[in-house]
């Protein structure tokens, strides 16, 4: 018997494949507008800051591709297929829906490679696919909404940061703190009662509790540059005052709200936050990031399924 395709939309944020595509992901982050020569420049130099393009491209599609493997070994009902749909650059979500909907799907899975879960955030890369299914009619698709509690995800931080202590000597592991970070918000989401920051403070407390962490603290990075304010304490702020407070010698940094190396950890963390630690006289430590670990996408493989059996799509094993 021939197995039911199904399809799989990842989604993500998306990222510049070569220097000339800068200015129109730029624009579209904008919504249309069209960044200063200035601002064009800052991103463009910190591209070249890591290399001169994001290795993200290359992860986003790895991961898809990975998670559609694992996910047609887990079981033998159903074909998984796997489709890239992109936020700010093609391929934007709706050609992914577009294109399983030309490919005979009927169902489909969307997550995004989001942890976390915020109207700001996630719910716009479903709102985006759902409307583009409706309009091509035809397709139905479960959308996952956050995935930061699989046990999967808690223990390949749990061993990611277990790993980084093994290069701190015993007699300094008490001068350890670990930093959890995520990319900031606009504050207003709090008002709203948006769960983000709440999923973030129990991924991190998960992890410290898995590692026995003894020293640890959060914060936020990456905030825009709007008028309105965004969530905090900054990375470089607490930094700034864990040093002052604790003279902790080693920063171990997990930024769990990223799931791959790109721009905002290899330039914001690997770079600024890297310049300010050695600047205090202290050390800097960042694990290798999820990527395409098999302990990650076994977390997204266990995400995706639990999704299938409460829409019926698979029957409970």
């Amino acid at each position: 018997m021939s197995r039911k395709k199904i399809g799989l939309l990842v989604m993500a944020y998306g990222t510049p494949y070569k220097k000339e595509d800068i200015i129109p992901y730029y624009t579209a982050i904008r919504h249309g507008r069209k960044p200063s020569d200035k601002q064009i420049d800052n991103l463009a130099r910190r591209y070249e800051a890591i290399g001169g393009v994001s290795p993200l491209a290359r992860l986003t599609r790895d991961q898809a591709d990975a998670l559609a493997e694992q996910l047609n070994a887990a079981q033998v009902d159903y074909e998984f297929h796997a489709y890239l749909g992109l936020k700010y650059i093609h391929p934007f979500i709706e050609d992914a829906v577009t294109q399983m909907r030309s490919d005979g799907i009927e169902q489909a899975v969307s997550l995004a490679l989001a942890p976390h879960y915020s109207r700001f955030s996630v719910q716009s890369y479903i709102d985006r696919a759902q409307a583009k299914a409706r309009e091509l009619g035809g397709i139905t698709i479960a959308s996952i909404k956050s995935w930061f509690d699989q046990p999967q995800f808690i223990h390949f931080w749990k061993q990611a940061v277990l790993r980084a202590f093994e290069d701190i000597s015993e007699s300094e592991r008490n001068q350890t703190v670990v930093l959890f970070t995520a990319h900031s918000l606009p504050e207003k989401i709090i008002k709203n009662g948006d769960p983000y920051p709440e999923q973030i403070k129990e991924t991190a407390e998960a992890i410290v509790h898995a590692a026995e962490i003894k020293h640890y603290a959060q914060a936020w990075q990456s905030a825009g540059k709007t008028p309105d304010p965004w969530l905090g304490p900054d990375v470089l702020d607490q930094i700034r005052a864990l040093h002052k407070k604790e003279e902790y010698r080693h920063f171990i940094f997990c930024p769990i709200g990223f799931v791959a190396e790109h721009l905002e950890v290899l330039y914001d963390n690997d770079q600024e936050c890297r310049a300010l630690v050695e600047s205090l006289g202290a050390n800097y430590h960042r694990p290798q990031m999820p990527d395409t670990d098999p302990l990650f996408i076994d977390a997204l493989s266990s995400a995706v399924l639990n999704v299938c059996r409460s829409h019926l799509f698979l029957a409970a094993k």
